[in-house]
């Protein structure tokens, strides 16, 4: 990364490198960086400052890194030192410069580099890292029963489970995105590397290929499965929605039961495999009426272009809805699940072949954010779960919820408001 001086240097030094443990998940998505993206996006960057983390209504950047990460330590002053080093490193590497500061690589044969150096001539490619909480983090270990939001509680047992436990749960989770998948890995890296002895991967995940749109300029994506997904996700621009079903504290949201969570949110990550073989074998006329939409154009079987309404009175001929009564659209859809809606950031995924059946181990790395997982997520999720008729070509294999903080200030921190 350019050598821009970050905004503090000097308290990074001396990190220990990171463990291989988890960084070999999902390897396969890193494959090379789009040429285009990487021209386009080189020397562009996102604010790290701000009331609301980035990362969340930012325009969905083309890479993602997640990782899950347990602590170590019970030592709560530890924790919060290391959440202050992360803000720091943070601070840096969304603007394209070096962890430790200017020369992160360092002159001294005898000391380790600040910054790890794989991205030493990259540019910021529109890095963003989101931190997040999981409910396990307030269990005791560090006096933070007392701050705990009521909204954040583990996700319920839900229907088509088929749940590894070493996909799951997580005290923290980092969410780096950027349009370079080697800048991604670099923060995540680097700031794994600074917390180690007092953090430990859990589990990651790699995405390539966003599967929403989260700004109106993007152009709908398509998920593995060929079709155009997330056409009606809440986007930066929709501040209504924004305010009263994704941000806490928003008007029309639940009412704030912690300060320290006031614009933030809830993050709910699941990883999703996608039957690939058995989708590929279905026909088109079948493929269709199980999303309710078109493969080609993306338009709801009601309609002609992508974004026309549904419309789920419409009947055929035979007098059967014309968009199926277990079609994915008609049952994710607000008009069905009480006006509950989502922010989706999601990534297609892919992890080489299942050692056990041979096929492919791909799908789709689902991300939302709302600002209460219980009457969002979970509810939505009860439905598809039972009824959806795409349960037949996905399984559910991980899952996890965070509570995301605000966002901080120049002189803020991550940690601020729960350990300050």
């Amino acid at each position: 990364m350019s050598g821009v001086r970050p905004t503090r240097r000097g308290v990074l030094t001396g990190a220990a490198v990171v463990g291989a443990a988890g960084i070999g998940a999902g390897s396969v998505a890193f494959a090379g960086r789009s040429p285009e993206s990487t021209a386009n996006a080189a020397t562009r960057t996102v604010a790290f400052h701000g009331a609301r983390q980035a990362g969340i209504t930012t325009p969905a950047q083309d890479q993602l890194v997640f990782a899950a990460i347990d602590v170590t330590t019970t030592d709560a002053s530890a924790l919060a030192d290391v959440l202050a080093r992360w803000t720091e490193a943070t601070r840096a590497m969304t603007t394209g410069a070096h962890v430790g500061g200017p020369d992160g690589i360092g002159t001294d044969p005898d000391e380790p580099a600040a910054d790890t150096g794989e991205a030493y001539e990259l540019h910021a490619a529109n890095l963003t890292v989101t931190l997040g909480y999981g409910p396990s983090l307030f269990d005791g270990r560090f006096g933070l029963q007392d701050k705990r939001p009521a909204a954040l509680q583990e996700l319920p047992p839900l229907p088509g489970e088929q749940l590894d436990p070493t996909r799951c749960g997580g005290d923290l989770c980092l969410q780096a995105c950027a349009d370079d998948p080697q800048v991604a890995f670099h923060a995540v890296r680097n700031l794994l590397r600074i917390g180690r002895g007092v953090v430990a991967v859990r589990w990651m995940q790699l995405g390539f290929g966003r599967t929403a749109s989260t700004a109106a300029g993007q152009a709908t994506p398509r998920n593995l499965f060929g079709f155009k997904d997330g056409t009606a996700n809440v986007r930066a621009e929709d501040t209504t929605d924004l305010d009263a079903g994704i941000f806490v504290g928003g008007p029309g949201s639940p009412a704030v039961d912690q300060e320290w969570m006031r614009d933030g949110t809830y993050l709910v990550a699941r990883r999703i495999r996608m039957l690939i073989e058995s989708w590929d074998r279905a026909t088109l006329g079948e493929q269709e009426r199980v999303v309710g939409r078109t493969k080609k154009t993306g338009a709801p079987l009601t309609g002609s272009e992508e974004f026309d309404p549904l419309d789920l009175d419409r009947t055929a001929p035979s007098g059967e809805p014309v968009i199926d009564v277990k079609a994915h659209v008609r049952l994710a859809a607000p008009e069905t699940n009480g006006g509950a809606k989502l922010l989706r950031r999601g990534y297609s995924y892919t992890d080489g072949l299942d050692p056990v059946t041979g096929q492919l181990d791909a799908g789709l790395f689902f991300i939302a954010f709302q600002n209460d997982p219980e009457s969002q997520f979970v509810a939505i999720q009860r439905r598809l779960g039972a009824h959806d008729a795409m349960t037949e070509y996905v399984k559910h294999v991980g899952s996890a919820v965070f509570a995301c903080p605000p966002g901080v200030g120049p002189d803020g921190s991550w940690g601020d408001g729960l350990f300050t």
